[in-house]
């Protein structure tokens, strides 16, 4: 089996016309004013899932400012989920600084989305504002069972590109610590603070519920990146996410087998950690 923990979808007017939508969404521009950068709707997600053998597929929308373009890409989403409720599943997303995102994410948990995610501070990193807004969100995902948030993570240094965040590893290390009752999933390998799990102290102890996922991996790191993170204990919470449509599994898969995982392990990444986590 094959879990996609990570996958983008928009409503059909979006699809048809992104550029009437950059105004007064300045990171929605950032990631999408290029036409190299596709945008897909949910028929798109099952027809790549079923040529490349995906078997389910974790969808969100985009955290847009917005509160009426919220709802209505939440509820593309739960059309998406209810449409096939076999193989999709729904996270819920906004802007986590809108004074009402506690109150969606309760609506879309309620309705039936299995978390949140993908949340994203694109312009400012998870500051300290970012780390307080999030505070009601977290506080609902308990409530509802302790449901994951995916936050967008990505590394510090190196290459730049549209989305890459002003974002620290002390700023997602802060973040882990501030809800350590929370199951965080940590987009982008989590930005390399991985590593830091071999650290004899503290480190093991915040990251424990912490899980990271793969998503953009070809473009940023070698297949060694795999390895490492089994080798830093962390096999049990690496996910497969593609963040399609910027990325087809296969891009991926090429990758997990050239590196030195076990099987057993490939099967984590695969499928296994994911059923557990969204179980």
């Amino acid at each position: 089996m094959i879990i996609d923990c990570h996958s983008h979808i928009f409503q059909q007017r979006v699809q048809q016309d992104r550029a009437r939508f950059f105004d007064g969404e300045p990171e929605f521009r950032l990631l999408y004013e290029s036409d190299k950068a596709a945008v897909a709707g949910f028929q798109d997600v099952i027809s790549v899932m079923d040529q490349q053998g995906v078997d389910i597929s974790v969808v969100c929308g985009f955290p847009w400012h917005d509160p009426d373009l919220v709802k209505e890409n939440n509820d593309y989403v739960l059309e998406a989920v209810t449409a096939y409720p076999d193989r999709l599943k729904g996270l819920a997303c906004f802007d986590a600084m809108m004074p009402s995102a506690a109150l969606e994410a309760e609506r879309c948990l309620d309705a039936g989305m299995c978390g949140v995610g993908e949340l994203a501070f694109y312009l400012s990193g998870i500051d300290t504002e970012a780390v307080q807004c999030l505070e009601p969100v977290m506080a609902v995902l308990r409530e509802k069972g302790n449901l994951p948030c995916m936050i967008h993570t990505n590394e510090p240094v190196g290459h730049g590109y549209p989305g890459k965040t002003p974002v620290t590893l002390e700023q997602i290390y802060a973040l882990c610590k501030a809800f350590p009752d929370n199951r965080l999933i940590l987009a982008h390998w989590g930005g390399g603070i991985f590593f830091y799990n071999i650290m004899k102290k503290e480190v093991p102890g915040v990251l424990e519920n912490v899980w990271f996922d793969i998503a953009a991996s070809p473009f940023l790191y070698t297949p060694a990146v795999y390895g490492m993170a089994a080798e830093a204990g962390l096999e049990d919470k690496v996910l497969f996410g593609t963040d399609f449509p910027l990325l087809n599994p296969d891009r991926y898969y090429r990758d997990i087998e050239q590196s030195n995982l076990t099987p057993e392990q490939k099967d984590k990444i695969y499928s296994k950690n994911a059923s557990a986590l969204f179980s």
